[in-house]
């Protein structure tokens, strides 16, 4: 029994009194947020972190995007070019892949001269242009700005490497070697130039503000003002041949000339909605004009009529492309109508 007692007596001296571990509580308390602090700050420094999963990619062509130009490529894609400095091919499967471009301002239209050769222009006066299909792009350097505006609304081309841009401020601008350097055709003034026809023979037609009409003979070397034939804005002309063109603009305005953009007939529609594009169908042997809350205009030069391209569909289109048997539209959204029914392209 005495035995017991001397080995409980040895226990109890071994536990430690309340006040010490009291005071080590206290101390450990102390020290543990140092502690957690010291262990955050050494992962912060030393520990890297892992990607967990792939990376996931945005599609080419998603519901936000707004596209401003079309262009037809040799190999029967469709390029389209808009928001954040886009520039899409669909191919004629339906496959859509995005060319890579160094801008993210908007493109507000895009045009191809052959195999090689494409360019395209946009907001701030970004010029781009390829010598290898779309593969690879370079900004255009030293492209003649305004201290007020630049933005570029339109790129023709024709043989030889030649473009002339249209844009902002009285934007005229031209080059003659595959869009790589520009020069101005005239100087700047307070107005916005919205499309230019290049004919044969030298002449070029360019429509813009106010109803405003430009002839030239000599490419741009000397001007001639033709008196407006209407008030509001002319947002594009297109010509079928050396003499006949149509030229269409805002609240419903369409204009024919038949010698060469000299004199030009105002044509009654009947429609209000703003036409922004106008081409020649050479297998359908007709013009077709599109705008704004899905309405579109064709006619032969005497028989014009117009329509919706759905009930359903308001979205307005600032450009259009003619590719086999079916007109490509490019706006608030894209797609092709054949004439009967609007089939938009989706992401």
């Amino acid at each position: 029994m005495s035995k017991l007692i001397n080995i409980d007596q040895a226990a109890a001296q071994r536990i430690p009194s309340p006040g010490l571990v009291q005071r080590a509580l206290k101390a450990l308390m102390t020290v543990l947020p140092w502690s957690i602090i010291a262990g955050l700050l050494w992962a912060g420094l030393f520990i890297k972190p892992q990607p967990v999963g792939g990376t996931v990619t945005p599609p080419a062509l998603e519901r936000r995007d707004h596209f401003y130009g079309l262009a037809l490529a040799a190999d029967g894609e469709v390029w389209a070019c808009g928001s954040n400095g886009k520039i899409l091919a669909i191919a004629p499967d339906g496959q859509v892949r995005r060319l890579p471009t160094p801008t993210d301002r908007t493109l507000q239209d895009v045009a191809i001269w052959d195999a090689a050769h494409a360019v395209a222009v946009g907001n701030d006066g970004v010029i781009l242009h390829s010598q290898d299909a779309g593969r690879n792009w370079q900004l255009a350097e030293g492209v003649p700005r305004s201290d007020v505006a630049n933005k570029l609304n339109r790129v023709r081309v024709a043989a030889g490497g030649l473009a002339i841009a249209t844009g902002e401020m009285g934007a005229l601008l031209v080059s003659r070697d595959y869009g790589q350097t520009w020069q101005r055709l005239r100087e700047e003034e307070d107005v916005a130039w919205n499309d230019v026809a290049i004919l044969d023979g030298g002449r070029l037609v360019v429509v813009g503000e106010f109803g405003r009409v430009l002839l030239s003979d000599d490419q741009g070397q000397s001007w001639e003002e033709i008196a407006a034939p209407v008030p509001g804005s002319l947002m594009s002309v297109q010509f079928r041949d050396g003499q006949n063109g149509v030229a269409v603009g805002l609240e419903g305005a369409l204009l024919v000339t038949r010698d060469g953009g000299r004199n030009w007939e105002t044509v009654e529609l009947g429609v209000t909605e703003h036409l922004f594009d106008v081409l020649w169908n050479p297998q359908q042997q007709r013009w077709f004009a599109t705008g704004s809350l899905g309405r579109w205009v064709s006619g032969n030069g005497e028989d014009w009529k117009s329509g919706a391209l759905d009930e359903r569909n308001l979205s307005w289109h600032t450009r259009a492309l003619v590719n086999g048997g079916a007109t490509w539209l490019a706006g608030a959204d894209i797609g092709r109508w054949d004439g009967r029914q609007w089939s938009e392209l989706q992401p």
